[in-house]
Formats: structure tokens, C-alpha cells, sequence
């Protein structure tokens, strides 16, 4: 007993030493741009090198946008498997020397089965009547989530059957990898698509407030940064946290104002059966109407104004800059603890001068998540298309059952009257 203690106290208290060194990724600048900056210091290159990458970045963002909301969503899927993949491909790097069975395979059949499950749940949360003009896929949705479970119970039992007696310990953590690889990256590419769906702009302006703070810190930090910010990330700064707070917040409120002008960006994403197109066409909900609001005492000696027209919206965007600014950080924080674990300074060399995509997305995650909690809690109420389409699913003496209950219910409340015999 006393040497089986021995030996898991050891185990245990493995340093960050014992972790196998990750080899360097390799500079994937392109050689027009090292030949083009070559005479510059080594800081000056990398701004230019991320600067001009970024201006790409961001128009092929644009670009999508202009597409619409599917080429949105296969985006979003394209980030989250990249995602997954680079962070599958450090657990594989740093133990591939132990040659475990069948890990890769089941890596990949288990993102499959994870999307399997959340793109099955939003075809029958918003493809309703699409769904039920198809057989096939009725028999799918019915049994969806017994299918999904089932799929997931196969590799469950194959990952059992693939256990080699030495490296049992080892195996077992990188079943852990993997689980929370996909709680990281498929849950919320999943509330991405879901905050999409209740209107573009639930998409924009939170990914678009990550874009300007890491924009914005990342300059007021080269140029004016002194005191570090925090010892998991040597360059960050106070001065370039602080300034990416306010131009943030300045950006967002600005950005919303131009954004909730248009039922493009502020009408929820609906699928139309009849043309087999996502549409976007709707009356702007009270969010997006212009209101007056009346100033401060402070506010009004200083502008001259007494009140101010704006969309509500814009108040939300404030919560939603906030959060992106001082909470959203930690995302990226969280991602270099991570990769200081594992002596790695990027998580690929997809983007050159910014590492891989996880890289740049490790922030958006928790901000994900944040602005699907904020609708649920704040923003969203029932929704009566959605709500008509599930009428539209039950069976004949169902909906004839729901429509005596809503005419009596009406009735009683003196909306209708009753009728005569």
C-alpha cells in the first residue's frame, strides 16, 4: 500500500516540466511580405505582418455578411472544426510517442456525433415546416436524440475496447481532452448559430466588440503600454486594457446606431419553405425603434441637451461592449495558461502574425455564450412564428383540441364573442 501511495503521489506531482516539448510552428508569412519588410525591426514587421492580415481578415468577414446568414453558419462550423482540430492536434503532438489506439479516429467520430446532436436540434427548432413535408427526415427528427445517443454510446464502447494495459492513465486523459475540447468549441459554435438566429445583429455586434478590443488593446499597448497587465501574458497592458474599454464601448454604440436602421441585421433569421431561402423581413421589434431618452443634469449642462433620440438597442450594445472589453479577455487569458501548460506560443501558424484560428477566437467562446445567456434572460419572449410552426407539426385532433382552448380562453377574456347557435 505504501509503495501504491508512493507511486500516485508521484504521478500527481508532475511538474510542468515532464510535459514533452511541442516543436516550433514554422514562419508561414508570405515571402512578397518578408521580402517588402525586411529592412524593418523585428516589432515593426509583426505590427505590419498583423496589421495587413487583419485588413484581409476583417473584409472576408464582410464579404460573408454580405452573403447571408448560410454562408454565416458554414463559416461558423468551418472556425469551430479548425478549432478542434488544433487543439486536438497539441494533445496528439505532445503524447504521439505513446501511439494510442485509435485516438484521432475517435477524436473526429466524436465532433461528429456533437454536431450530429446540436444541428439536429436546430432543424427542428427552425426548419419546422420543412421538415414535415419529408418523410425521411420526420423519422430523423422524431428519433433524433435516441440516434444521437446511441451514435455517442458506439464510440463510448470503442474508446472501452481500445484501452491498452500501460497506458490506461493516459488514455483516460485524453478522453478528457477530448470531451472538453468539444464543450469548448461545439457548444458554443452552436450558441453563435443560435444568437444568430434571433437577429444578425445578436451575431455582429459582439464579435464585431471582441474584433475592436483586441484591435484596439493591441495598439493603445504598442504604443503606449508600460505596466503589465498580467503574468500569463507578459505583453498585455493596463493602458492598452484600459484604452480597449473605451473605444469598445464608443465603437458598439456607434456600430448598433448604424445596424438597427436596417431589418437586414435586426429581424430574426427565418428559413422560408416556399422559396427554400433563409429571409430576414420583419416589423422591428421595440429594440429597434427610435425612442426618447432624457439626459442626466451632468450630461445636459455639459452638451446643452435635455434629451437624446436613440434605439434601445444601443443601451444593450453598452452591456454587450463591457463585457466584451474586461470580461472577454480572460477567454484569451484562459488560452495562454493553456498553451505556457504546454510550452507552445501559438496554437498553429494558419494566420501569420497571429497564430492559428483558435488563436484569434478564444475570446469570441465566452462571449458567445455570454450574449446567449443575456437574450434568454433579458431579451427574449415567445415567439409566435416559432411557436406556429409546432402547432403546425401536431396531428389533426391535436391542433383542433389547442384551437377550442384558445377560442374559450379568448371568449372569457372578451376578445371574441361568443358565437351563435
Amino acid at each position: 500500500e505504501e509503495n501504491l501511495e508512493k507511486r500516485l503521489c508521484e504521478l500527481d506531482l508532475r511538474s510542468d516540466l515532464d510535459v514533452p516539448d511541442i516543436p516550433p510552428p514554422t514562419d508561414s508569412t508570405p515571402e512578397i511580405l518578408k521580402r517588402a519588410l525586411s529592412g524593418l525591426s523585428a516589432r515593426w514587421k509583426n505590427w505590419w505582418i498583423r496589421g495587413i492580415l487583419s485588413v484581409a481578415m476583417i473584409s472576408g468577414f464582410f464579404l460573408v455578411i454580405y452573403l447571408g446568414s448560410f454562408m454565416l453558419m458554414l463559416l461558423v462550423l468551418s472556425i469551430q472544426v479548425k478549432c478542434y482540430h488544433e487543439i486536438i492536434t497539441i494533445g496528439y503532438r505532445v503524447y504521439h510517442s505513446y501511439d494510442l489506439p485509435w485516438f484521432r479516429s475517435l477524436s473526429w467520430y466524436f465532433l461528429l456525433c456533437v454536431n450530429y446532436f446540436f444541428y439536429g436540434e436546430t432543424v427542428a427548432d427552425y426548419f419546422a415546416t420543412f421538415v414535415q413535408r419529408r418523410e425521411q427526415l420526420q423519422f430523423l427528427i422524431r428519433y433524433h436524440r435516441f440516434i444521437s445517443f446511441a451514435l455517442y454510446l458506439t464510440g463510448f464502447c470503442m474508446f472501452v475496447l481500445s484501452l491498452v494495459k500501460k497506458h490506461y492513465r493516459l488514455q483516460f486523459y485524453m478522453f478528457a481532452w477530448t470531451h472538453v475540447t468539444l464543450l469548448i468549441t461545439v457548444t458554443q459554435s452552436h450558441l453563435v448559430i443560435q444568437n444568430l438566429f434571433e437577429g444578425m445583429i445578436w451575431f455582429l455586434v459582439p464579435i464585431s466588440s471582441v474584433i475592436c478590443n483586441d484591435i484596439a488593446a493591441y495598439i493603445f499597448g504598442f504604443f503606449f503600454g508600460k505596466t503589465p497587465l498580467i503574468k500569463l501574458s507578459p505583453k498585455k497592458t493596463w493602458e492598452g486594457f484600459i484604452g480597449g474599454f473605451f473605444s469598445t464601448v464608443v465603437f458598439g454604440f456607434v456600430f448598433s446606431y448604424f445596424l438597427a436602421q436596417h431589418q437586414y441585421f435586426v429581424c430574426p433569421v427565418e428559413y422560408n419553405s416556399e422559396t427554400n431561402r433563409f429571409v430576414t423581413e420583419c416589423e422591428p421589434s421595440e429594440l429597434f425603434q427610435i425612442k426618447k431618452y432624457p439626459l442626466p443634469p451632468l450630461f445636459q449642462a455639459v452638451l446643452g441637451w435635455e434629451t437624446v433620440n436613440m434605439y434601445p438597442f444601443q443601451l444593450h450594445s453598452i452591456a454587450l461592449s463591457t463585457f466584451a472589453s474586461l470580461i472577454g479577455p480572460f477567454g484569451g487569458f484562459f488560452a495562454s495558461g493553456f498553451k505556457r501548460a504546454f510550452k507552445i506560443k501559438d496554437f498553429a501558424d494558419t494566420i501569420p502574425g497571429h497564430g492559428g484560428i483558435m488563436d484569434r477566437f478564444d475570446c469570441q467562446y465566452l462571449m458567445a455564450t455570454f450574449v446567449h445567456v443575456y437574450i434568454t434572460s433579458f431579451i427574449r419572449g415567445p415567439n409566435p412564428s416559432k411557436l406556429l410552426k409546432q402547432l403546425l407539426i401536431l396531428q389533426p385532433e391535436q391542433q383542433l383540441s389547442v384551437y377550442k382552448t384558445l377560442k374559450s380562453h379568448l371568449i372569457e377574456k372578451g376578445i371574441l364573442q361568443p358565437s351563435l347557435r
